[in-house]
């Protein structure tokens, strides 16, 4: 049966504004479910049988000409050019944390929906890295260079890493957090980088030269946890020393660039929520204050450009379109991480919630990608949208006065 779309009175605040979220969560979680955590991926193009049939295709040009418009077309493609559903890392991990989260709330979430993930989670580590370590489930052809099928990056490394670590906290299995050890390993060792002087950054993959300040701050932030964790020192002064870096490159009026690398220069809403987030984290469980400034400067700047009044989030801090799913569910996560600060915080992810659920949902269950001016692309990304979105609900839900209301009675 279709799912219903959360409209009336409960998600147009006349009624119980939490209604739509719990309904929408809990129709995603299925609609997952159903099909076993897997399916397309916006740059997932590289994993056509017809690649690997038509040899012309697998150069550089075609296969960057490739991977973009499969991305970019309004209709999916993936059908007629043999690309299978995968699994992605990065996305079970995020699947991992929200199932912990609706867990928590009594939502529906089963054992065996967890042991599943967690298993998928062991059998898509990259297989020629000693370490824990993670990469995407397809090839990714840069300007310059071919990264293989499952090449371990920061990025899925550093979020299987906190899926890993929440899980052994939730569910008691000390087992995982050797996994999450060996990832940090992984980081520390291999993409841990340092010039003379006062420049240090994570790289994003071994054989990646630029410095991403996003990738580099989320690889501190992980670095940071794992210390307090385990009480292991040694990853402190290397994750500090490459914060303080990417949080040195922070423009004065807050922003922050995507790189350093000339075409690098743009600047987005999901990636400066990934700075923030990171900065805020990384002084959580250091205890230190020295980004406070930093933070505080650029969660203004982020609140003055990426929203529009009506709770829509901009793609760009100077441009909204095209509005990007990962916009909204960043949005909902980067707004909660800051609602101590003021519960306006809480009330705006509220806000961009109904936004996005009376303009991105689609009645069978599942979130669209993106919305341009003239029309909306909506291709359903098992890791880029809905694996985002389950976990944005997931953690704006424990919000809740229902869920407020369960904590307190445990206690």
């Amino acid at each position: 049966m279709p799912a219903v779309l959360p409209t009336s009175k409960s998600s147009t605040g006349s009624g119980d504004p939490w209604s739509g979220p719990r309904q929408a969560a809990a129709a995603l979680l299925q609609y997952c479910r159903v099909r076993q955590w897997a399916g397309a991926d916006p740059y997932d193009a590289l994993n056509s049988k017809l690649v690997a049939a038509l040899p012309f295709l697998d150069y550089r040009l075609p296969r960057l000409a490739l991977t973009q418009v499969v991305k970019r077309s309004p209709l999916n493609l993936r059908p007629f050019l043999l690309v299978p559903p995968g699994h992605n890392p990065k996305g079970v991990a995020l699947f991992i944390r929200a199932l912990l989260g609706l867990r928590r709330q009594g939502m529906g979430v089963q054992s065996q929906d967890l042991d599943l993930l967690l298993e998928l989670l062991r059998k898509l580590r990259s297989p020629d890295s000693r370490y824990w370590s993670w990469g995407y489930h397809f090839a990714w052809q840069s300007r310059t260079a071919l990264f293989p099928l499952g090449t371990p990056n920061i990025i899925c490394t550093t979020f299987a890493g906190h899926a890993l670590l929440d899980a052994a906290a939730s569910l008691s299995r000390p087992a995982l957090v050797e996994m999450a050890v060996s990832a940090a390993d992984f980081i520390l060792e291999t993409l841990y980088f340092e010039e003379p002087g006062t420049v240090a950054w994570f790289r994003y993959m071994p054989l990646a030269k630029s410095k991403v300040y996003n990738a580099s701050l989320l690889g501190a932030a992980y670095l940071c946890r794992v210390a307090a964790v385990t009480g292991e020192k040694k990853y402190l002064e290397p994750a500090l020393k490459a914060a303080r870096y990417s949080a040195s490159q922070q423009a004065d009026d807050g922003s922050w660039s995507y790189g350093e690398h000339p075409t690098q220069g743009w600047i987005d809403h999901f990636h400066t929520g990934y700075n923030l987030s990171a900065l805020r984290m990384i002084s959580r469980q250091t205890g230190t204050r020295e980004f406070d400034a930093g933070i505080e400067k650029g969660f203004r700047y982020y609140l003055e450009h990426f929203y529009l009044p009506d709770g829509t989030p901009k793609y760009y801090h100077n441009r909204t379109y095209p509005i990007d799913i990962h916009s909204s569910a960043q949005g909902i996560l980067t707004l909660l991480e800051f609602g101590d600060l003021d519960p306006g915080n809480v009330a705006q992810a509220l806000k961009v919630c109904r936004w996005t659920l009376e303009n991105m949902w689609d009645r069978r269950g599942f979130f669209y990608f993106q919305k341009h001016p003239y029309y909306t692309n909506r291709i359903s990304f098992m890791r880029w949208s809905q694996a985002w979105m389950l976990l944005a609900l997931s953690t704006l839900l424990e919000k809740s006065p229902r869920a407020r209301l369960a904590r307190s009675d445990l206690t």
